[in-house]
């Protein structure tokens, strides 16, 4: 693979990742260490990433927009939603969190008679012909890239509601990191969802095990249900059954 290549190669890949590893990109891309660092440090040069301990992440500015990200892994995205939307039982108060996975939920439980709290643009504008949704928006500042609303009040706003059950999104995770995500103050307000809501759901694609953004909103151990489609590795599957987390898989 040519030098330049191997460059476009690894922009992209940390950008659909947000948050890599330099053993990460070692293992992708079949070069050695000392090659990654030199290539990494051509790309920070860039203004688009920045490097971190051990190793590189996007800038907020470039993260992907919600647009982008959206069409990647679409059907994937809409198996895991609707193995998700159907522990949705008429009656529950739910929080559905902004993401490009979690938005798909909509269409499996649009006639389910629930209450629905969300910072999601998408979905509270969705909902808007169906009386049976009952939505509650956290409010605060529109985070375009992400189509979400994030405000340093939501602390306040979420501890007020009874949530039975939280679906979440995550741009990776991993067992040393837990549950990740790219924006803080995003990650605030899940922190927050986590603490009030009786289960929690994390929905995430197989690519995102083992990776990591820039902040941590809960530890693994804190999730109910793990719905995703591809079983996860073995460490995982042993670290699920030894915290009592069910999971569910899609791709099966």
């Amino acid at each position: 693979m040519l030098k330049v290549e191997r460059l476009d190669g690894i922009k992209e890949y940390i950008k659909n990742n947000v948050t890599v590893s330099l053993d990460d990109l070692v293992k992708a891309f079949g070069v050695s260490k000392n090659t990654i660092r030199r290539d990494v440090n051509e790309l920070v040069k860039s203004g688009e990433f920045s490097k971190i301990y051990g190793g590189v992440s996007v800038n907020r500015s470039t993260i992907i927009p919600f647009q982008d990200r959206s069409i990647q892994n679409q059907s994937v995205k809409q198996q895991i939603a609707k193995q998700a939307a159907s522990y949705v039982e008429d009656g529950d108060i739910i929080f559905i969190d902004s993401g490009t996975t979690t938005i798909e939920m909509f269409h499996f439980m649009k006639h389910k008679k629930v209450t629905v709290i969300t910072n999601n643009m998408d979905f509270v504008i969705a909902a808007l012909p169906f009386e049976n949704l009952s939505v509650f928006s956290t409010g605060g500042m529109l985070e375009r890239k992400t189509k979400s609303l994030t405000s340093i009040h939501n602390k306040e706003i979420i501890k007020g509601y009874n949530i039975n059950k939280a679906f979440l999104a995550s741009s990776g995770i991993s067992l040393k990191n837990g549950v990740t995500n790219s924006l803080p103050v995003e990650s605030y307000l899940k922190a927050c969802v986590v603490e009030k809501s009786d289960e929690v759901f994390l929905l995430v694609d197989h690519h995102k095990f083992d990776k990591y953004s820039l902040t941590t909103y809960c530890s693994l151990d804190q999730i109910d249900y793990l719905v995703t489609d591809k079983q996860p590795a073995n460490q995982y599957i042993e670290f699920l059954k030894q915290h009592d987390i069910k999971w569910m898989v899609t791709g099966k």
